[in-house]
Order: C-alpha cells, then structure tokens, then sequence
C-alpha cells in the first residue's frame, strides 16, 4: 500500500501533456454479457502501457462515475496516444472492434466516452495524500513559498514548485 506524503506538494511536469478521460456506460445492468467485455477490456490495455515506456503513457487513476467506472490517463502527446489507439497490433483496437460488435447485437446496453484535453498549463495541490493524480503521472516536488496559494502555481504552469524560497 502506498504512503502518505506528507506535506503541500505539486507536480511539475516538462512538454507536451495530455489528459484522457475514457469510460463506460452500463445502461442495462442485466446484459453483462454486452458491458462485461467492455470493463475488462480496460484492465488489459492499461497493463500493457504501462510497461511501454516509449508509448507516451505516463499513467493513470480509475475511478467511479455515475454511470460506471472511467479513467483518467496522462499521455506526453497527443500524437502518441492517437497511435496506440488506431494501432491494430496493441489492446485497443481490437477490443473496440468487439465493442461495435457487441453494440450492434444490444443497441444501448452499453455506452463508451472519452474526452482530450491538450494542456498548457496546470496547477495542483495534495497536502497529506497517497501518490495519485498528475504528480503520480510526472513528478512531485514541494511547493515552494513563492506558489504558496493557487493562482501563483497557475501562472507559471508546469514549473510551479520547482524553485525554491
């Protein structure tokens, strides 16, 4: 189980940086042999980013929406991301081709979505929490005086807690 960092920290983080948002719907609970593909299909691709280094996935929090589970990833570029997706040999394109498959067959028993977001800057803060979030993703470092309060770490973006005083 991972510790607690004590403290006022951030992220700090260099380059090109994307958020993704992906998740499910599960519209019709009693069909899970529609939606139950679908939830494992995530835990597989996931698994195999992570050991990837050079596929841009820097990594990730699950979590539980109103409708169903959904993950937030951090990718190094947009471009990256847009290659693994669309590339045939990895997890994700063959398992949305079963998705469409399964789609057809229960028209709504489940849902997909996803969102991007390019980002050029980003503020955070974890006071006292486990690694998790952005600095999970890039790097934590301490807040330093100076980005002491939120508007100071969003001016200066991806450097915020690097300098000291």
């Amino acid at each position: 189980m991972s510790r607690v960092i004590a403290g006022r920290n951030t992220h700090s983080y260099d380059g090109e940086l994307v958020v993704f948002h992906i998740g499910m719907q599960i519209n019709k609970w009693w069909r899970p042999d529609v939606w139950m593909p679908v939830f494992r299909a995530m835990p597989a691709m996931l698994r195999e980013l992570s050991v990837e280094p050079e596929s841009g996935f820097l990594g990730y929090e699950l979590l539980l929406g109103s409708g169903g589970p959904y993950v937030v990833q951090y990718w190094s570029s947009i471009d990256k991301l847009y290659a693994y997706a669309s590339e045939p040999a990895q997890q994700h394109r063959p398992a949305w081709s079963r998705f469409n498959r399964a789609a057809r067959k229960a028209p709504g028993a489940v849902g997909i979505w996803h969102e991007t977001f390019l980002v050029e800057r980003a503020e955070s803060v974890y006071v006292s929490t486990k690694p998790m979030g952005l600095p999970k993703a890039t790097r934590l470092v301490p807040i330093a005086r100076k980005h002491d309060r939120a508007p100071a770490r969003f001016v200066d973006g991806r450097t915020a807690a690097v300098t000291t005083g």
